[in-house]
């Protein structure tokens, strides 16, 4: 996918626009998640806090449909033909990134259920690592995706994938401690959503090194395959 990516974000055609309001699309859905975050693990959400998350993810939406919108204008050209392969790249980016605006306003959620200050134990320790893995994949996605960075996606693809065992088997400690009903469910709720969350970043990321036929698919021996191809080329 390193051409298509590459004219995709650095291209001065209309191809740029599309990059553009993409960009914005993952810029809104990174505050979302961000700000989900803080008030899931710090505080309840004021009126205002909870409209900006859900209102921001109407925005992301209305960006998700103006991309649909301008790849189908575009391939219509019998001109731009040529251009279906980044078309097609941009449709599987934003279907992925829409679904990080809807986690943000599920994290969010959670207050209802879980109202008061989480106790400082050692699951919620544990979930608060895995946020912070999973903001740091979110704060790195765009750079690495118009760097076209393949050696930091693989870095961010293997760490996500032991990210996503990490949620699993969070689940599991959940289910055998003596949390109270309430606690065990929101635990449980945002361990799910942050791996959801994690997933659906590396797809994204997964864009700079699969070809378009295995988007959203990394397994074990893509990634051995792609380190063992780098070692040659060294």
């Amino acid at each position: 996918m390193l051409q298509e990516l590459l004219k995709i974000f650095r291209g001065d055609d209309p191809l740029r626009a599309i990059a553009d309001n993409f960009s914005r699309m993952l810029e809104l859905a990174r505050d979302n998640i961000l700000l989900a975050g803080e008030i899931y693990f710090e505080r309840k959400p004021g009126p205002a806090e909870r409209s900006q998350v859900y209102r921001q993810d109407i925005e992301i939406n209305k960006l998700q449909r103006a991309i649909r919108k301008q790849v189908a204008t575009r391939l219509s050209v019998t001109s731009y033909k040529h251009d279906l392969p980044y078309c097609l790249v941009m449709m599987s980016l934003v279907k992925d990134v829409e679904r990080l605006g809807d986690y943000a306003k599920n994290l969010v959620d959670i207050v209802d259920i879980h109202p008061d200050p989480f106790a400082e134990d050692e699951l919620f320790a544990e979930l608060r690592e895995i946020r912070i893995e999973v903001e740091g994949v979110l704060r790195a996605a765009h750079e690495v995706l118009v760097n076209v960075d393949r050696e930091k996606a693989m870095e961010h693809i293997r760490s996500g994938k032991d990210l996503a065992r990490r949620c699993d088997a969070m689940l599991a400690k959940i289910a055998q401690s003596d949390a109270s009903a309430r606690t065990a469910t929101a635990l449980a709720l945002g361990a799910r959503y942050y791996k959801r969350v994690g997933g659906h970043l590396l797809n994204v990321i997964s864009s700079v090194v699969m070809p378009l036929h295995k988007l959203d698919y990394f397994d074990e021996d893509e990634i051995r395959e792609y380190q063992l191809d780098t070692a040659a080329d060294q």
